[in-house]
């Protein structure tokens, strides 16, 4: 029985270009109580395999949170087990703006501990207690109230390169840095404000509104579906627009753009640019906003040294790689004293 890849991402990729199919980008998520996370995750495996449907999807007791690439043809054929699955029947798709065939290369199901790495107990407080879910109409008259606070619940990387309106938009590395932070800023200011959240595709603010209403909070509200399904919703509806720049994603696309703004720079030279590239050097990868020029100046590398190490025989640089831990340039996304221009 299969229950891991096979194929290597280049193989995969060749079989789609070969295929000339059009690939649907889709993202979800459900909280739910599961009891064998494992058993979920090779029944999924399994399933999705046989539909052709590539991504990254993690289960745990908590939940499901998927990002993932289904070839347009089986989509209905995917969307039928997905509702055989009691507590994913009729749950909601986030369908990519943009699509790309080559988002995702690889089926990858993971059982982790949480399905958000959010570092809260969740046995401390009512996590079904959330906040109001509101649609793009109602969202957009409550940032136009001046007695709302409206929170950007994404990472620094992310709201960089966009996000709505007069948000707040806390400089953090990950979800569960910002939790204490905005409780701090914002705690003269629990019954007298509407909170008002939002993220990609909700998943963040699910849990954080259930979080914040335990801290007190009174008026807390959350944007259902996130920008993902707001950017529909305004398209269907022809509601004014409320989001500048791009809206950042977890997959090879990195972003779709929402506005013509660009409101990011280059973080070489600093030249208007929100365009997120990884460092060629595989060593580093380090993620950041590079321009066209830069680009082609630096060898798509982050640094001088970068450069070098890229020019070297591809066996040298995985020699050199040989047992070296690089998580700590990886998952600092964007911060590196070789970024000039990274406030």
């Amino acid at each position: 029985m299969q229950l891991y890849n096979k194929l290597s991402a280049e193989e995969r990729a060749a079989l789609i270009e070969e295929a000339g199919k059009e690939r649907l980008t889709i993202s979800f998520y459900k909280y739910a109580k599961i009891g064998n996370p494992q058993i979920l995750r090779n029944h999924l495996f399994l399933a999705w395999d046989e539909l052709e449907v590539l991504g990254r999807i993690y289960v745990a007791k908590e939940g499901i949170n998927a990002q993932l690439s289904v070839p347009a043809e089986l989509f209905n054929d995917f969307k039928k087990h997905l509702d055989s699955i009691s507590f994913l029947e009729n749950v909601r798709l986030n369908i990519a703006i943009e699509h790309d065939d080559f988002a995702f290369l690889k089926l990858k199901v993971k059982v982790r501990d949480k399905i958000v790495a959010d570092g809260l107990n969740d046995d401390a407080f009512d996590v079904t207690n959330k906040g109001i879910h509101v649609d793009a109409a109602t969202f957009n008259e409550l940032i136009e109230d001046p007695n709302t606070v409206l929170v950007d619940m994404r990472n620094h990387y992310e709201s960089e390169i966009g996000h709505f309106k007069n948000a707040i938009t806390p400089d953090v590395d990950t979800f569960r840095d910002s939790l204490p932070i905005i409780e701090e800023d914002l705690k003269e200011h629990k019954e007298d404000k509407n909170l008002v959240m939002y993220c990609t595709g909700g998943i963040r603010c699910e849990k954080a509104s259930a979080y914040y209403k335990h801290k007190g909070f009174k008026n807390v509200f959350q944007l259902e579906g996130g920008i993902i399904n707001y950017v529909r919703q305004i398209e269907a509806s022809k509601l004014e627009n409320k989001f500048i720049g791009k809206n950042f994603v977890f997959d090879e696309r990195r972003s779709e753009r929402i506005s013509e703004d660009i409101i990011a720079h280059c973080h070489q030279c600093g030249k208007a640019c929100d365009t997120h590239v990884n460092c060629a050097n595989e060593a580093c990868h380090l993620l950041f906003i590079q321009c066209e020029e830069c680009a082609a100046k630096m060898n798509n590398c982050c640094s001088t040294d970068c450069m070098d190490i890229v020019a070297l025989p591809y066996e040298e640089q995985k020699a050199l790689r040989k047992g070296k831990a690089v998580s700590n340039l990886i998952f600092k996304k964007g911060r590196s004293e070789v970024l000039k221009f990274k406030e």
